[in-house]
């Protein structure tokens, strides 16, 4: 016998469908514990285990201070994408952030960026692992070593597809691993550290010590990764922002102590040339079982970083799709799993491809660039959200000390792009060419789609540009209704369904009630002359003008299970009295006599929405209609758990 949920599919196994893949949404099954190990997982690999011995022929001992200095500039990256995070926690990451606040072409252009640098990074870390490979199993050839990488993808790609949650138990469970390895070799060596190899500290000069710093700084690529996962984190707002900081303090911490302890412990000859320097270091202080333990701990950070860059990097044509920017089927959700299965094989083709044939040394080079690039663009797209005003951009996490913070970010990550070298340069800028272009042949050039971009230049410009921040308005206001967990009231309702007026010119209280009489006459079915008769009586038993710039009439009619409201602003103010300050927002509310209750909960809602500090500002500020609406509707307010009629 088939199940009720086999039916509708016509499955004949019994399995579950996932709901929330029907309506093409991912599971949030992700912790803080899992965002923290994406972040550090994919943090973690070849900038611990093979790049510090470039780096020390490049800076000499003064390698540990580039580091450090290579982390303090990923902070406004690091700020940036948390605040984003936390305001639009969805699949994407860098891409969604930069498209809803600079609009499509760059959206375009930073969606193929963050893909093809996290995919190609990935593959570069799975082919990375052969030098470690080969200190376990000295046999092994290259070919060997890539077939291996070409394994581990698969094996990547068959367990993101069966689960998120799947991937991020393995990431959990490898990256701890990893952390204890790492506290194993800090505090074996430390006691082997020999202050007198660090002398003299900068023998290339301070210039020396920037270059490393921007070399190095790829090694904090991966931090912001958690972010492409965002949709799929429970309670995002605090789980986001708190394992990324945590992530990034962790990892920093080991950066600076580990590698303090490989150049204290080896000979500048031999670490200057050592592909394997953490390995090597540990052989010199704890013997060939230090050597096997940093060893497979570097196996186990490359493996962290693969399923990682897969984990994120597939969420990026998944979102780029859902906004037609690519291809329909990239978006689609597997029913069964809730995972994007299309974006994961994709994402998996692009890897297995880099690994047969690319030249990695180059293109490491373009992939880091590309990644410097999209911190950029990061940090100015928290700028544009901000200055948009935009109703819903409610971040929970605010970065600290914007806009210097921001500011400085385009500045140093400017500056380190063209420290890249013209050949990388001239790869990106063909790239990002040839993006441009499939978003003109693809998508059209006539395609107009709602960013923050636009709303600063309306507010700048005084101009009405089309469109009109709308739909980007109500989008948002979807992302932080299901961010919170919000379930819509009957208040939501009225607020979707009343009539907002917008009254240009000063005019007294009876003037407006004959105004507002016609409109109200239609939504309650009773002639205009009582509707204004009913509004001048109540008024005048007792002003309803609350507070300076507030009124709420109210008026009981006939009938049963009638309840209505008008929203109204006055820009110039409405005089309720003789000597009163001028209202400019009006809340009028309609109800039978069996809507009692529900009347006094009305009036609830509108004082805990209007007591706001800021509401004033904004009401008066916004655009039009629809920003007055999404006010009230995001309003700061005590959900009805019923209809509570």
């Amino acid at each position: 016998m088939l199940t009720l949920g086999s039916q509708a599919t016509g499955r004949r196994d019994g399995a579950e469908l996932d709901p929330l893949a029907r309506e093409g949404k991912l599971r949030k099954e992700l912790g803080v514990l899992a965002i923290f190990c994406i972040a550090s997982g994919a943090m973690i690999s070849s900038g611990l285990f093979v790049l510090p011995g470039i780096a020390f022929a490049a800076a000499g001992p003064s390698v540990v201070l580039a580091y450090l200095l290579a982390g303090v500039l990923a902070i406004p990256a690091l700020f940036s994408k948390a605040e984003l995070a936390t305001a639009m926690p969805k699949a994407g990451g860098s891409y969604f952030f930069i498209e809803r606040s600079l609009g499509g072409a760059f959206g375009t252009i930073g969606g193929m960026a963050a893909w093809l640098s996290l995919t190609l990074k990935t593959a570069f870390a799975l082919v990375g692992m052969g030098s470690f490979a080969v200190l376990l199993f000295p046999d092994m050839s290259v070919p060997d070593i890539k077939l291996l990488a070409i394994a581990l993808c698969l094996v990547f790609m068959a367990i993101n597809l069966f689960g998120t949650r799947h991937a991020g138990r393995l990431q959990s469970g490898l990256v701890l691993a990893l952390l204890v390895a790492l506290a194993y070799f800090v505090v074996r060596g430390f006691p082997s550290v020999e202050v007198a190899r660090f002398e003299p500290f900068m023998p290339k000069g301070s210039g020396a010590l920037f270059a490393t710093a921007g070399l190095v700084f790829v090694s904090y690529g991966g931090l912001t990764k958690a972010a492409s996962v965002a949709e799929e984190a429970r309670n995002p707002g605090r789980n986001i922002p708190l394992g990324m900081i945590l992530a990034f303090v962790v990892v920093t911490a080991f950066y600076g102590l580990a590698i303090f302890v490989t150049v204290g412990t080896l000979d500048a000859s031999v670490l200057a040339g050592s592909r394997t320097p953490l390995s090597t270091a540990a052989a010199s202080f704890a013997g060939t079982p230090g050597l096997l333990i940093l060893a497979i701990a570097a196996v186990v950070a490359f493996i962290t970083t693969g399923n990682a860059g897969i984990l994120s990097a597939s969420r990026t044509p998944m979102a780029m799709s859902k906004d037609g920017l690519l291809p329909g089927f990239l978006g689609r959700v597997n029913r069964r799993f809730g995972t994007p299965h299309y974006g994961i094989l994709a994402t998996g083709a692009i890897m297995i491809v880099a690994i047969v044939f690319l030249d990695l040394v180059t293109l490491v080079k373009v992939a880091s660039t590309m990644k410097i690039i999209l911190f950029l663009l990061v940090n100015l797209a928290v700028i544009m959200m901000r200055e948009s005003r935009i109703q819903h951009y409610r971040p929970t996490f605010r970065s600290p000390f914007y806009p210097w913070v921001q500011g400085a970010g385009i500045l140093l990550y400017g500056f380190l792009v063209f420290k890249m070298g013209f050949v990388a340069l001239a790869l990106t800028g063909a790239f990002f060419g040839g993006s441009l272009l499939w978003y003109v042949g693809y998508v059209g050039i006539h395609r107009r789609r709602d960013s923050a971009l636009i709303q600063v230049v309306r507010r700048i410009t005084d101009r009405d540009l089309e469109p009109s921040g709308a739909a980007l308005e109500s989008e948002l206001r979807e992302i932080l209704k299901e961010r919170d967990d919000i379930v819509e009231d009957r208040f939501d309702s009225l607020t979707h369904e009343c009539t907002i007026l917008d009254r240009p010119e000063r005019e007294s209280v009876w003037d407006f009630f004959r105004a507002i009489s016609g409109t109200l006459s239609e939504q309650l079915g009773m002639p205009e002359d009582r509707v204004y008769e009913l509004l001048v009586e109540r008024e005048r038993e007792s002003t309803t003008a609350l507070r300076p710039g507030l009124a709420i009439p109210h008026i009981v009619v006939e009938g049963q299970g009638v309840f209505r409201m008008l929203l109204a602003r006055s820009r110039e103010g409405i005089l309720f009295g003789e000597g009163k300050p001028p209202v400019h927002a009006v809340f009028v509310l309609m109800g039978s006599a069996d809507e009692r209750n529900y009347h006094l909960r009305a009036l609830m809602h509108v004082a805990q929405i209007t007591q706001d500090p800021g509401f004033d500002k904004k009401w008066l500020a916004a655009a039009n209609t629809e920003h007055l609406r999404n006010i009230i509707l995001v309003g700061e307010r005590r959900r009805d758990t019923s209809d509570g009629a």
